[in-house]
């Protein structure tokens, strides 16, 4: 998953304070980024008053957040398969996020605390319509392990 790894680059240099805001969407939105299933629908955390999508820019990055989910889960979940759906970042943002019906945005590898980053519900990053700008939306990593940013 090439693009995944740009995408992962491009989130380590706006960590870094060396990336462009734009070019880190403009690469979201292009890439395809997996995300899991659970029960149904696409996994989901909330946190702050917001329903966090939760994707990953690759396998590897999927893989550190089952281990962690599991355990969360107190190792019942060990060896679980995780299915994942597929989908551009701009589908998340344009179409899925807004079909959530609450403030939704989507935070990518939420298991790695040096590579995870949001896209909050922001004018700019998803469309004006359920966009929840003047709230304090944090997009920073998730702190790993902790219950809130590994999902329900």
């Amino acid at each position: 998953m090439a693009e995944g790894t740009v995408l992962a680059e491009r989130i380590a240099d706006q960590r870094a304070g060396v990336g462009d805001p734009r070019a880190l969407l403009g690469e979201f939105r292009r890439a395809l980024v997996l995300v899991p299933i659970d029960g149904g629908g696409l996994w989901t955390a909330e946190s702050g008053g917001v329903r966090w999508v939760c994707g990953f820019t690759d396998e590897v990055a999927l893989a550190r957040f089952a281990q962690a989910r599991n355990a969360l889960d107190g190792g019942g979940g060990a060896g679980r398969s995780w299915e994942f759906a597929e989908l551009r970042g701009a589908r998340l943002l344009d179409e899925i996020v807004p079909a959530m019906g609450e403030p939704a945005g989507v935070a990518v590898n939420i298991a790695d605390p040096d590579g995870s980053m949001f896209f909050p519900p922001v004018a700019g990053i998803v469309p004006d319509a359920v966009a929840i700008d003047g709230q304090d939306v944090e997009a920073s990593a998730v702190v790993p392990g902790h219950s809130e940013g590994l999902g329900r």
